[in-house]
């Protein structure tokens, strides 16, 4: 009776060990999710705080010859690819062929005031100023391919 007994302490010593080296795992694992969220949130919003400060260039439309040209921009988690139509040195349209926007899809209406001004100055819409900002700078960026074509 005596070496059973001994077995089971035995055994709940044994138990105790794994249940802590379990929960140590567990928390380290844990802990490694959380830094690694750290940074992948700290790297979004520097992205996105870039994209709030970010400029957009004046480029111009006398040096553009007519055609279609392709742009793009990615601050992640945003992202677009549009074609911009110019002619006779105006853009006559803005055709969005991708906008990975979140909640940014409001946006999308700042191509039709670029269209109506014919220039990339124009307001952010509100709410959805990283989407704006980057359909601007795709925009921008296939105005500036056309001038180096």
């Amino acid at each position: 009776m005596r070496l059973r007994a001994c077995n089971i302490e035995k055994g709940i010593k044994g138990m105790k060990k794994r249940t802590k080296i379990i929960l140590a795992v567990i928390a380290g694992i844990i802990i490694c999710i959380g830094v690694v969220g750290y940074i992948v949130m700290s790297s979004i919003q520097k992205d996105l705080d870039y994209l709030v400060d970010m400029e957009i260039e004046y480029v111009d439309l006398t040096a553009v010859e007519d055609g279609v040209y392709s742009g793009s921009y990615e601050a992640f988690p945003v992202s677009a690819e549009v074609k911009v139509t110019v002619e006779s040195h105006k853009i006559k349209e803005i055709q969005i062929i991708s906008h990975n926007n979140g909640q940014g899809a409001p946006a999308e209406a700042i191509v039709d005031e670029v269209v109506d001004k014919g220039t990339l100055q124009v307001d952010v819409i509100s709410g959805a100023t990283y989407s704006s900002k980057v359909l601007l700078k795709a925009v921008e960026n296939a105005l500036k391919i056309a001038l180096v074509e």
